[in-house]
């Protein structure tokens, strides 16, 4: 390989996942030469659209699907032409006692809110107590948000921002247990709340590490009101946008083509069916920090020591010819599912399943979670299913670490995991599930598990771990000086910049990772 074998560019980017496209459509936009390298055919990563069964016009979001954490600031910076719909209901919950009753919680109508928590709990006040909870908790999302797309802040300016040091004590040095069980009284109550804690985290109410805590406070701040909304057209439809945004900026695009390498010094080693170099000032790592420890390892550089990273959840894919009929007649299946349908997970179950699953036990019943998007967006079915009336649904199963899977058998694992996921959901239906799934042309039920390893071997994100290692705290406890510090991207390596979820705020269909390392790129090679 000759210095004229080797391509040059101010920034290369490994990886196509859409902060990459993020970060690639800022650089672009700002004059710099940049490349976004991607081993797929196609870019997105996680936040894509398919049609799992053939001959099926369903378009699903098949890992991602809802969207909370992009700020308006980088639609409108990058000029993308993206619709986020907010759902009607937040969330309804059945009583794991008493299927035949559950909490609907109705956006739109506070007494009717009130009068379902009524009639399930038997209690009055509880309504209040979580509307009160609710309303302690929305500094949060004004006083941090907008600190996702600026230079990091300092713990003590978030908490002078907030401005109730004992929220911030609670949520930052005590585990989140505590802060429920002193906000709520009901154990299904809890559990609504914890459940925000445990997305792709596998924790308890009292885990002393504070993974839950951290999960917990990105999930209430997106948007600065903790609302997650159904993209129009698919997650597919969110990634389309940035890849049209990059390339009209003018960035390069190569997928198909798998980095073996990468040194400090900014060179990136391919292979297909030749080798390449491709040549950075800097260098952009739009994959886990594991995935980059091995690229740098092969590049006899010192690795950023990160630890192997362990998802929890699967993800359960599937159309229906329509919803089922719920135990809770008080309820259409038609509002009980256009919001997070939970299912087991009073805060109770959500602990026991944690102490199960940590001693290699699957959980019975599982918790899961459900969500039915083609209520609130139906134009991802094609025209006959909508006239037929089939809906999509997604269950996502919570506590579900990767080491439950078997990795001599990983496909009898995940039938395993669908098989438990689909018996948690029946426990709380008038009839089976399986009665009203869709077939194929092929005679196939369409239905699908996505596990951890199903990520790791089709996305390569290690241990299935959907944000790419643990969620950090957003700021800092003592100001950087460097861009890269400052934005929350530094790695060992000067010319090496995360940009994907492993950055100190990524995690989630935000962004904001690839804004903060364009931003930090943008510094330092005006420098």
């Amino acid at each position: 390989m000759t210095a004229s074998d080797t391509r040059r560019y101010d920034v290369v980017i490994v990886g196509g996942g859409h902060n990459a496209l993020v970060a690639a459509a800022y650089l672009a936009r700002a004059g710099r030469r940049v490349v976004v390298i991607e081993r797929t055919d196609a870019v997105g990563g996680a936040a894509v659209s398919e049609r799992p069964w053939r001959g099926v016009d369903a378009r699903l979001s098949r890992y991602s699907y809802l969207v909370s954490l992009l700020p308006q600031k980088i639609i409108d910076d990058l000029g993308l032409r993206i619709e986020l719909r907010r759902r009607r209901y937040s969330s309804y919950t059945p009583d794991p006692v008493d299927p035949s009753r559950g909490i609907l919680i109705d956006t739109e109508d506070a007494e009717a809110t009130a009068a379902s928590f009524a009639r399930t709990l038997g209690d009055t006040g509880e309504a209040d107590r979580y509307a009160a909870f609710g309303e302690r908790l929305a500094p949060l999302g004004r006083a941090v948000f907008p600190t996702m797309t600026e230079p990091l802040p300092t713990a003590d300016e978030v908490r002078e921002k907030i401005g109730d040091d004992a929220l911030f004590s609670s949520l930052t040095e005590r585990p989140l247990g505590d802060l429920l069980r002193a906000s709520l009284d009901s154990d299904l109550v809890r559990g609504i709340a914890l459940t925000d804690g445990l997305i792709g985290t596998f924790a308890s109410s009292d885990d002393p590490s504070l993974a839950q805590n951290r999960c917990f406070l990105y999930h209430v701040i997106g948007g600065e009101t903790g609302h997650w909304d159904v993209p129009v057209g698919g997650m597919g439809a969110v990634t389309a946008e940035l890849e049209r945004a990059a390339r009209e900026a003018g960035a390069q695009i190569v997928t198909g083509v798998e980095v073996i390498s990468i040194s400090p010094d900014g060179d990136v080693h391919t292979m297909t069916d030749r080798s390449e170099v491709f040549h950075g000032a800097l260098v952009l790592s739009g994959v886990g920090r594991s995935v980059l420890d091995r690229l740098l390892a092969a590049g006899g550089s010192a690795t950023t020591g990160a630890p192997e990273p362990e998802g929890a959840q699967v993800k359960v894919n599937m159309l229906l010819s329509r919803l089922p009929r719920l135990r809770d007649t008080s309820v259409t299946p038609e509002a009980a599912f256009s919001g997070t349908f939970h299912v087991n997970e009073t805060m109770t179950q959500l602990d026991a399943a944690h102490v199960a699953a940590s001693a290699g036990v699957l959980p019975e019943p599982l918790p899961v979670e459900i969500y039915c998007h083609s209520l609130t967006d139906p134009s991802i079915l094609g025209e006959d299913l909508r006239a037929s009336g089939a809906q999509t649904l997604t269950m996502f199963g919570l506590q579900v670490p990767h080491r439950l899977i078997d990795d001599t058998d990983p496909v009898a694992a995940g039938a395993r995991l669908l098989a438990a996921a689909q018996a948690s959901l029946d426990t709380v239906l008038a009839e089976p599930l399986r009665d009203c799934i869709l077939r194929a042309p092929d005679g196939r039920l369409c239905i699908e598990a996505r596990t951890t390893t199903d990520l790791e071997k089709s996305l390569n994100m290690v241990g299935g771990d959907i944000f790419h290692g643990a969620l950090s705290w957003p700021w800092l406890s003592s100001p950087a000086h460097s861009p890269a510090e400052r934005w929350g991207v530094a790695t060992p390596h000067s010319r090496v910049l995360l940009c994907g979820s492993s950055a100190q705020r990524g995690g989630a269909v935000s962004g904001i990772g690839g804004q903060n390392a364009a931003m930090a790129a943008l510094e330092m090679l005006e420098r």
